[in-house]
């Protein structure tokens, strides 16, 4: 009878002892961090939107570790130090690289910039009110000479997070008028729910026919009053 008390005991004293060696799991304690670029700007993006992937060589479960990017185009992750490979997804408002491999040796904190091609770059964007009117004037570039524009949009909203998910706003610009290199306007008059706001906010977005995903510009808030 004794016999059959003492294999459970000994079956609890295991599970305790599981629980204690879990308990004491080191987290990661480094952190990697960076931006996408192009030209060393950082390229704008949808909050969780496009994503890159980190690998470690050397485990039996070989997944991928998603990092997710703010719309800044910044990223962080904590993770243990080693060797990392870092791949470019392909469903982005950038060309696939032709080598998408980066290898990444984390050593305490590490910074890292990666470089990407977008179809196409926006730049020097400047917004006015007039009235109830907000008029976005912007410059496009061609990046890739064989990419077609299929979208390019100005969006205004209450919040920072401001994008093609999340606005208030969204007015469409003249994709058949567009004009490379040279200056660009969108205009869309304030609806009811935003005229008594002290202020929005605002930004750019464009997309081409090939990609899922926008190429923004940096959120600017705009006043109002």
């Amino acid at each position: 009878m004794k016999i059959k008390f003492l294999i459970p005991i000994i079956a609890v004293a295991g599970m305790l002892l599981s629980a204690c060696e879990y308990d004491n799991f080191t987290p990661p304690e480094s952190t990697l961090s960076g931006k996408v670029v192009y030209q060393g700007k950082a390229v704008s993006v949808r909050n969780n939107g496009p994503v890159l992937e980190l690998w470690q060589d050397g485990y039996p479960l070989r997944s991928p570790i998603v990092l997710s990017f703010n719309q800044d185009g910044t990223f962080a992750a904590k993770l243990f130090d080693g060797k990392y490979k870092l791949t470019r997804r392909g469903e982005a408002p950038w060309l696939q690289q032709s080598t998408d491999t980066i290898a990444i040796t984390v050593n305490g904190n590490t910074a890292i910039d990666v470089p990407v091609t977008p179809y196409f770059n926006l730049s020097n964007e400047t917004y006015t009110k007039s009235g109830n009117t907000i008029t976005a004037r912007f410059v496009v570039d061609k990046v890739v000479p064989t990419a077609n524009v299929e979208l390019v949009r100005l969006y205004l909203g209450k919040s920072i997070l401001t994008d093609q998910v999340q606005r208030e706003v969204r007015a469409e610009g003249n994709v058949a008028g567009l004009v490379f290199g040279g200056q660009n306007t969108i205009a869309t008059d304030l609806p009811d729910n935003l005229k008594n706001l002290d202020y929005v906010f605002a930004r750019l977005g464009i997309k081409s026919t090939v990609s899922g995903e926008y190429n923004y510009t940096q959120v600017q808030k705009i006043s109002l009053k």
